[in-house]
């Protein structure tokens, strides 16, 4: 994780706010998050109307106010009328101001506010915006917090150590102070996400244990699954790492388990303690924290598709190697019957049918009749020999020069994932799903696609054509898979290939990557009264993706956030000693119900497949100053441990 800083508001800056800069929906679904899950003060720059992509409706599965984004838009509307050449200022609505400007230009950016905000994010679809935009905000405002959407990770990597050198020397400091300077007085760090890279590890537990409600820690994927009934106790045994909450009910609707809808009157409890768990003991569900684990059935044996070179099975295909086999037995047979016709030892019958099987022995002249007709025999296995080694040289050297294509997928593959989709998020949902080892079957129209070179070089089958033409879905071996996971950028493709898979096989689990909220809705709900045995998901990639960006905002420490019914909770990695609350406590003693708990200590050890954390610390562990720890809190704990307690936030 390395050097965590401090995340306070700005030092010296009063009232600062945070500014989201895009001109997409991604932008929108940030200034949502930011509003309704962290209760911040933003201003909202956007192209203006009759230059801006239809803003998706979001707020409805993560606690955002769906009313007050309703406002913000309406108002973004009524000013459409606007030159869109320079920044029109809208005026406050629920705690967001919106404004109007065509590129985020350096006096764009100052009517923002940028000077005193506490962080901006640049969220445009074109890089090189993006990192124009950051390097006039870095200079106008030294001590923001930068977060920029790139696509390209090497570019973004030089582009973020750019940044936070630049924030350095304005502190005075040195590029090896880092970005808070010698005296670490701000948080002034860049952060550069991709919304292929952050949405992919959600579509993929989606695709696998069937939720995105995940955090990426490290090396690590973690869900948090509802549960029926908990166990008496907070340990739930393999794969389960701590009780995060009791909800109002013990729903099981589908529709109630993704989190999007809530029975009951009684709200959930945040990070209840022993007791009320036990307490709840069958009466309440419960929201469990598991690490994403992959058991679907039968599945590709450990290191089959990964890898350069092909495995000798590989080589050679399912007929000719039954022809070799029907041609050793016939020899074996031969050498048998040689060894009853004449008595020679067992070995000696052997070499003699080789010889005379390759036409190297002397003619049995003279011989019994029982010798020259095995003779005969023999050589005639010989003749019939030569096409199939020939053959077989034939198709190996083939195998290995195409060792660069795509593959096909193998006969007898089951449990596996289908992938509609390599370009831009597909590659990264199938970097992902190889990294989680689950064995993926890849569909794509054209071999020029961006994902087809990664699944080349992964060894992952591809079928290439049209996904909606018959047959396509088939050699993927749809019937047989766990999963269709549907993320190319159209969604009539996306839907209309969810649909003929559920004809071939209505109980398939199904991912669909839709962009509009509304439309996403519809289909899952009707999806799932059509097939209410199957689970489906539909989600858009900014929906995803703006969590991750949200806590980039708040500082690196944030690692993400999980819907609990209405309420939220967070998820931070903090240096123990920066806070009073954990420094020299055991971890029994620095856990605050309904405020804050401490899940795994960061060893640094990585290494080994390992992420360096430490699950389930026992309850007498003292939690030393240097000490990096990964916690969960609500909004009001998170705000204390970070020294926020002026700002009127909620316990969720």
């Amino acid at each position: 994780m390395g050097s965590l800083p401090n995340q306070g508001r700005t030092p010296g800056v009063a009232g600062a706010h945070m500014v989201v800069c895009g001109d997409d929906g991604l932008a929108h679904r940030l200034a949502a998050e930011l509003r309704g899950v962290y209760e911040e003060q933003v201003t909202l720059v956007v192209p203006p109307a009759d230059r801006a992509v239809r803003p998706p409706v979001v707020g409805r599965a993560r606690a955002v106010s769906a009313a007050l984004l309703d406002r913000v838009v309406s108002a973004a509307v009524s000013r459409a009328a606007g030159t869109g050449t320079a920044p029109a200022a809208g005026e406050p609505a629920g705690g967001e101001r919106t404004l109007e400007a065509v590129e985020p230009t350096e006096a764009v950016l100052a009517e923002a506010g940028v000077e005193r905000a506490a962080a901006l994010a640049l969220v445009y679809d074109d890089d090189e915006t993006n990192i124009r935009a950051a390097l006039t905000a870095r200079r106008l405002n030294p001590r923001l917090r930068l977060v920029l959407r790139l696509y390209n990770r090497r570019l973004g990597q030089h582009i973020e150590e750019l940044l936070d050198q630049a924030a350095a020397l304005a502190y005075g400091g040195t590029p090896a102070d880092g970005a808070g300077g010698r005296d670490g007085s701000a948080d002034a760090s860049t952060t550069v996400l991709s919304d292929a890279d952050t949405a992919a590890p959600a579509l993929a537990a989606a695709a696998v244990a069937g939720t995105t409600k995940v955090v990426q820690t490290d090396r690590l994927m973690l869900r948090a699954v509802e549960r029926l009934a908990p166990g008496p106790g907070e340990s739930t045994g393999p794969g389960g790492l701590a009780t995060l909450a009791l909800l109002s009910a013990n729903g099981n609707d589908p529709a109630f388990a993704d989190g999007s809808e809530s029975s009951g009157d009684q709200g959930p409890l945040l990070l209840p303690d022993t007791a009320a768990v036990r307490a709840a003991d069958g009466r309440r569900g419960s929201v469990v924290l598991e690490q994403v684990s992959y058991a679907a059935g039968p599945a590709l044996p450990a290191g089959r598709g990964v890898g350069v070179v092909a495995p000798f099975a590989s080589l050679f295909s399912r007929r000719l190697r039954w022809s070799l086999a029907g041609l050793v037995g016939c020899v074996l047979a031969l050498a048998v019957a040689l060894w009853v016709v004449t008595g020679i030892h067992p070995l000696g019958a052997l070499y003699l049918t080789l010889l005379d099987l390759f036409a190297i022995n002397d003619p049995a002249v003279g011989k019994s009749t029982e010798r020259q007709v095995l003779q005969l025999l023999t050589g005639l296995m010989g003749l019939l020999l030569l096409p199939v080694l020939l053959a077989a040289v034939l198709e190996a050297l083939g195998t290995l020069s195409g060792a660069g294509a795509v593959r096909r997928p193998p006969r007898g593959l089951g449990g596996h994932v289908v992938l509609l989709g390599l370009g831009k998020i597909g590659t990264r949902v199938l970097t992902r799903l190889r990294e989680l080892n689950i064995p993926v079957v890849c569909v794509e129209a054209g071999p020029e696609a961006r994902g087809v070179a990664v699944a080349r070089r992964l060894r992952v089958p591809v079928v290439l054509g049209d996904v909606t033409q018959e047959g396509v879905l088939e050699a993927a071996k749809i019937r047989r898979a766990h999963a269709l996971l549907a993320v190319t950028s159209s969604d009539t493709t996306n839907l209309e290939a969810a649909l003929y898979a559920r004809t071939l096989r209505p109980d398939l689990r199904v991912v669909l990557r839709l962009y509009d909220d509304d439309f996403a809705t519809a289909v899952y709900r009707t999806l799932r009264a059509a097939h209410p045995h199957a689970l489906t998901r539909s989600r858009s990639v900014s929906h995803l993706s703006a969590p991750s960006f949200a806590g980039a905002m708040m500082g690196r420490q944030i690692l993400g956030a999980i819907p609990v019914e209405r309420r939220v909770l967070l998820f931070a990695a903090l240096v123990a000693g920066d806070h009073a609350p954990l420094a020299g406590r055991t971890v029994g003693e620095a856990f605050r119900a309904g405020y804050w708990r401490v899940l795994a200590l960061d060893t640094g050890e990585e290494g080994r497949g390992g992420s360096g954390l430490v699950w389930e610390l026992p309850d007498t562990y003292v939690l030393r100053d240097e000490d990096r720890v990964v916690l969960a809190a609500t909004r009001r704990g998170l705000a204390e441990l970070l020294g926020r307690r002026g700002r009127g936030t909620g316990a969720g």
